[in-house]
């Protein structure tokens, strides 16, 4: 039971007899009051009974699956009446705050036995999993004096993704892939290409490209200098080999879900950084006709993606990343080098996600790197913090030359995790958080075209 400030107002005005008759007649005016009481706790009574029961309500919900971070999404919530009598009053829907909901009270009037929606419309600010459990319905009286409450179950949830803006930059570099992919006439050989067709030689082409057999094929008759004397000469027509990067190599992303993902550059999480990075990386070697496979570890397997390709293979990605959060605890760089055999037992492009600030956080990704760059091309990508290089050209004043010092300090700890990363074997992109995936795929894209991968 709840009481309105109505009954609130009806018992103040009980008080006024008191007021007007002052101490002259106080024990008239405590008769007043007292009847009074009796009266609003009356009608308080009536009109609780004549409330419609709200457990009369039946409560279903209709709501999208999936929504990306920051997108809004319509939340339907259908009541009906089952009870013989009018309802009337709140229903409040218990969306946690991190749905993002427009409003959580609903003004509720539901003859008998009818049905009607609700709409709630949510943006969600959290990745993962939003939820919603109960409803609380609040059956006001006809005199709106008291009202009947009860909380129903009414579950819900819809699954909040990672955004993916870094998807802006998918259209430029699937162009500078079609260009490696034999789409026009400038193409390159190395190891991990594979012959892709002929052509005839044109001004600029590499001389070690013709194919002299091919040449000969097509060489045919043209007049030549002795033309005087009736005799004809062979021109042949230059023929070379184009070359394209080869299809089905395999590219396995690991990202380190552990205790350095929690920390925040330019406001994001390394994490959700890591998760931009690692789906326009996924993106492009998909249309590359590469194989691509997801992990994410700490000292556990927090969410994996093997053996999807195109739409599936984005959809399943964000919907594992949608439920990893970082957990507080350090990387188990030991278990990688397995977890990659457990992959693929071929030669593949390995992408670590990780954090390379602190030679000492990055101990056990060194200890490592000899062993997966021997059987792998090796790839480490970090976020660097914008606000730290900023740092550095700030010195006017005594606490800013202390802070710039001890950016310079991080900033060389940075490199010198970087050149021992290069010194295992392994190649490093280090780039802002909103570099970062750009600066991902402009590297596989380079390895494709040096024909590493």
């Amino acid at each position: 039971m709840a009481i309105t400030p109505r009954f609130v107002l009806l018992l103040a005005i009980g008080a006024v007899p008191i007021v007007l008759l002052g101490g002259e007649s106080l024990g008239t005016a405590a008769a007043v009051l007292g009847v009074w009481l009796l009266f609003a706790l009356a009608l308080l009574g009536v009109d609780l009974l004549l409330a419609a029961s709200p457990r009369q309500l039946a409560a279903e919900r209709v709501i999208p699956a999936r929504v990306r971070l920051g997108e809004s999404v319509d939340a339907r919530l259908f009541l009906t009446n089952t009870g013989t009598r009018a309802l009337r009053g709140i229903v409040r829907d218990a969306w946690q705050p991190s749905a993002g909901p427009e409003r959580n009270r609903l003004g509720v009037a539901l003859p008998p036995g009818e049905r009607r929606a609700f709409s709630t419309v949510l943006t969600p600010f959290r990745r993962g999993e939003r939820r919603v459990e109960q409803i609380t319905v609040r059956s006001v009286g006809p005199l709106g004096l008291a009202a009947r409450q009860a909380t129903l179950l009414a579950p819900g949830r819809v699954r909040v993704l990672p955004p993916f803006n870094a998807r802006k930059h998918l259209p430029s570099r699937l162009a500078r892939l079609r260009e490696l992919d034999g789409r026009t006439t400038v193409m390159v050989r190395g190891q991990g290409t594979e012959f892709d067709s002929l052509r005839e030689y044109v001004r600029g082409d590499d001389v070690r490209s013709i194919d002299w057999r091919a040449t000969a094929r097509r060489s045919g008759p043209m007049l030549g200098a002795g033309a005087q004397s009736g005799t004809t000469t062979m021109a042949p027509n230059l023929m070379v080999r184009t070359w394209r990067p080869e299809r089905d190599r395999r590219v396995v992303i690991v990202l380190d879900s552990g205790r350095t993902s929690a920390a925040r550059v330019a406001d994001e999480p390394r994490l959700d950084t890591a998760f931009e990075g690692a789906l326009l990386l996924a993106a492009l070697a998909s249309h590359a006709g590469d194989r691509v496979d997801f992990l994410a570890y700490d000292r556990l397997v927090r969410g994996r993606v093997q053996g999807a390709t195109g739409a599936e293979l984005l959809s399943r990605m964000v919907d594992s990343m949608a439920l990893i959060e970082p957990e507080l605890i350090e990387m188990d760089w030991n278990a990688v080098p397995s977890l990659v055999r457990g992959v693929t037992s071929r030669h593949a492009l390995v992408v670590l996600l990780t954090a390379i600030e602190a030679p000492g956080a990055a101990s056990g990704l060194l200890a490592v790197l000899p062993q997966l760059s021997k059987r792998h091309t090796v790839i480490v990508a970090s976020v660097t913090d914008p606000a730290v290089l900023a740092a550095t050209a700030e010195r006017g004043s005594r606490s800013e030359i202390y802070r710039a010092a001890a950016a310079e300090r991080a900033l060389l700890d940075v490199a010198r995790v970087s050149a021992a990363i290069r010194q295992s074997g392994a190649e490093v992109v280090t780039a802002a958080p909103a570099d970062l995936p750009p600066a991902l795929a402009d590297r596989y894209i380079a390895l494709k075209a040096a024909g590493r991968l």
